[in-house]
């Protein structure tokens, strides 16, 4: 969406400090022994607590009918993204990857954003690079996201931060405009040449979301016709922000 008004702008501002507070609680949730149905009925709580409405669940895509049936996404280790907490009874291992993929809509506006963590106190150094990779692509992405710079300006920055790393990355998942709906144009690949693709404009809502891996980036969608896994079974990470594009630069809108 285009955000004109203070109104508009405000009540995303405001879905995205409360969807920030989600994400820090539920990440810092994330120890050996819980498990993914249980972090979505807390992320389930508190949303109704606050009065809002869960942005995920029951969403539908033209890749696949049937209703998304969670609140809350939680990708562990070889998934990258879209793993249905609600239907995971499977506790989360000491050193396991958790990616929590959240978004909620207040007053009437959508915001999405997405952490990774590591569960306990086995770190493992590449997923450790891992992370700080992804995390470096997403500020990355961010900072091109400028009046008068596209989208491919941001693929661009994100996708250097890949290759310095030496990450494998999908083509095939980006992020995309976010605000009246949970997905709209434009999409915004991780990857991309200067100058190429839509043209950013103030007031302009969208999420970034660069999605790592310590393989080659090749997936396939698992039997449960949601989760994205690496062919090679190769760990994974994915940060998000949504943001605003403005005359002083781009407004992360979810955080605290």
């Amino acid at each position: 969406m285009i955000a004109r008004t203070e109104k508009e702008i405000s009540a995303l501002r405001e879905g995205g400090r409360r969807l920030a507070k989600h994400l820090r609680i539920l990440s810092e949730m994330v120890e050996p022994g819980i498990t993914p149905k249980e972090l979505e009925d807390n992320a389930q709580e508190m949303v109704a607590k606050d009065g809002d409405d869960l942005a995920f669940l029951g969403y539908k895509t033209g890749k696949n009918e049937e209703p998304y049936p969670s609140g809350l996404c939680v990708s562990v280790n070889d998934i990258i993204v879209h793993s249905p907490a609600a239907l995971n009874h499977t506790a989360i291992l000491n050193g396991d990857i958790v990616c929590l993929d959240f978004g909620i809509r207040h007053e009437g506006f959508f915001t999405d954003s997405a952490v990774t963590v590591i569960a306990g106190t086995k770190r493992d150094p590449e997923d450790v690079r891992l992370l700080k990779g992804t995390q470096e692509a997403l500020a990355a992405g961010i900072a091109r996201a400028m009046i008068g710079n596209t989208t491919g300006d941001i693929g661009y920055a994100v996708e250097r931060v890949a290759k310095k790393y030496q990450f494998g990355f999908p083509r095939n998942l980006s992020g995309h405009g976010v605000g009246l709906r949970v997905h709209e144009e434009p999409h915004v690949p991780n990857f991309g040449a200067p100058g190429s693709g839509v043209k950013l404009e103030e007031g302009l809502v969208i999420a970034i979301e660069p999605m790592m891996t310590l393989g080659s980036g090749d997936l396939y969608v698992d039997k449960d016709g949601h989760s994205y896994r690496t062919k090679d079974g190769s760990r994974t990470a994915h940060c998000e922000h949504t943001i605003i594009v403005t005359k002083n630069g781009p407004e992360i809108l979810t955080k605290e």
